[in-house]
């Protein structure tokens, strides 16, 4: 098949030959012009008139995305570091706090309060009338919760002070009541000579007596009326088998006339412990207990600890 082409800008008949392998190969020819005319169109169109996006734009694009993900991988490590710190900061105020609880019941069995009165195994009441809720999602800042825990962390330091000097204060107390001498010092018997000027009774002259005694049965129970060292326990000239305790602070205790000495010296005894039975050994009319009260190594009149301790 032939195909003739004319036209003014020839100037002479254009003839082409479409036949066999001629023929397919121009219709391929003219087959991609087409199909590269459509795209470089559309193209063009969908450039002026369509998305308005170019490539430059599209990686322009691609590229803030990717600072964005990687701003937003760097704030999430620093929000998982925040809630580590604050899970460690938590746990440390509720260690604390278990201390604070242990010493607070501590104090309140020293300070003897009634039972229920002071409780640290319970949560503490709480109340007041209903209030208008905070809106939802107002939360508070991390800032603000770091700022808040660092208040509670200076509260709990200031109450631990205050509560190891309220210890200090009634351990203080309770040790002054054990080594303060105060009682009676026998379970049972009565005060048969008080301190002073008194008839001697071997000798029926006046006298001046350095104790009191407590008549009683042979064999009654003598104990001490404080915490102490002993630092005799032996007998001496005219008390017999004689008890002497040091409480310290200035303040002894001597137990004479006793039938047997239950302490030894250097023996640690503890208030209302027996030291000694009642007798009548060393220069004594029956079974007694001559008791003397020393501060500062001058005998006193032991009279007033013991009503001191019948209070």
């Amino acid at each position: 098949m032939n195909v003739v082409i004319f036209g003014k800008g020839f100037g002479r008949l254009l003839q082409i030959n479409l036949s066999g392998r001629s023929a397919a190969s121009y219709a391929l020819l003219i087959v991609g012009l087409l199909g590269s005319a459509a795209f470089a169109g559309g193209y063009l169109y969908s450039a002026v008139t369509g998305s308005g996006v170019s490539f430059h734009e599209v990686a322009s694009l691609t590229d803030e995305i990717d600072l964005q993900r990687n701003a937003i991988a760097i704030t999430r490590q620093q929000t998982e570091d925040t809630l580590d710190a604050l899970s460690i900061r938590i746990g440390q105020m509720n260690a604390r706090i278990i201390r604070l609880d242990a010493l607070g019941r501590r104090l309140t069995e020293m300070a003897d309060l009634e039972e229920g009165e002071f409780d640290f195994d319970s949560v503490p009441a709480i109340g007041g009338p209903e209030e208008e809720p905070f809106a939802s999602g107002s939360g508070v800042a991390v800032a603000e919760v770091l700022v808040a825990m660092q208040d509670l962390d200076n509260q709990l330091n200031n109450r631990e002070a205050q509560l190891g000097v309220l210890e200090s204060m009634l351990m203080d107390q309770k040790l002054s009541d054990r080594v303060y001498p105060q009682g009676r010092p026998v379970k049972s018997g009565w005060m048969s000579s008080y301190f002073g000027r008194r008839t001697d009774p071997f000798t029926g002259k006046p006298a001046n007596h350095r104790g009191v005694d407590f008549a009683g049965k042979a064999g009654s129970e003598v104990v001490a009326v404080a915490d102490g060292v002993v630092t005799w326990s032996s007998s001496r000239y005219g008390f017999g088998k004689l008890v002497e305790i040091n409480h310290g602070n200035g303040y002894a205790t001597r137990y004479a006339h006793n039938s047997e000495n239950l302490v030894s010296v250097g023996e640690e005894v503890r208030k209302g412990q027996t030291v000694a039975l009642m007798g009548d050994t060393g220069r004594a009319t029956g079974p007694n207990l001559h008791f003397e009260v020393l501060r500062n190594g001058k005998r006193v009149n032991p009279v007033t600890f013991i009503r001191q301790g019948a209070e």
